[in-house]
């Protein structure tokens, strides 16, 4: 049984950032220790509200997703951690098989799941570092609204938060309602 802390209101840049290098001092802790490449699980949640139900419900979703590739690939699994926290959810894999590979049917499942493109699963390789996109030929993600390059939108903030948000939560609701 997981027992999560309720669910909280926003955070704060300092929280994020205090998060993010919790976040990427597990993954080397990880990597050193068990040599072998690292699957990090977040959502793309924009705005400062980082744990709702609905984000609860779409890492749960996640997290059935990646946990079947990996048995359905019987690829080894090391270790495995979710983390339920106020700056969003997080889970960690390690899993013994390149990360090259890895690295391709995650990118897959982000390019083909309906609430894929709300996970971001970075793959870590202990030799090489961040697996990138681009280095399996792969298109940068798009935006959520344009489908321009995401980085370029976020960055200049070409679309107000608000309708970011809302598609965001429109496309986790589509999910839930099917059927």
């Amino acid at each position: 049984m997981t027992i999560a802390p309720p669910v909280r209101t926003g955070v704060s840049l300092d929280d994020l950032l205090a998060a993010k290098e919790r976040r990427a001092a597990r993954q080397a802790v990880w990597l050193t220790h068990y040599r072998q490449p690292v699957i990090s699980l977040t959502l793309v949640t924009p705005g400062a509200i980082k744990d709702s139900l609905r984000y609860r419900n779409t890492t749960g979703v996640a997290l059935q997703i990646c946990d079947q590739l990996l048995w359905e690939k019987r690829w080894p699994v090391l270790a495995r951690q979710v983390l339920w926290l106020a700056t969003g959810p997080e889970a960690l894999w390690c899993v013994a098989h390149p990360a090259v590979e890895i690295k391709a049917h995650c990118a897959d499942l982000e390019q083909t799941h309906p609430l894929g493109r709300l996970w971001d699963l970075d793959v870590i390789c202990p030799q090489h570092g961040h697996v990138g996109r681009q280095s399996l030929g792969s298109h940068l993600r798009r935006c959520l609204i344009c489908d321009e390059p995401a980085h370029a939108c976020s960055r200049s903030r070409k679309h107000p938060l608000e309708q970011v948000v809302a598609r965001v939560e429109k496309t986790i609701d589509d999910w839930f309602a099917r059927d």
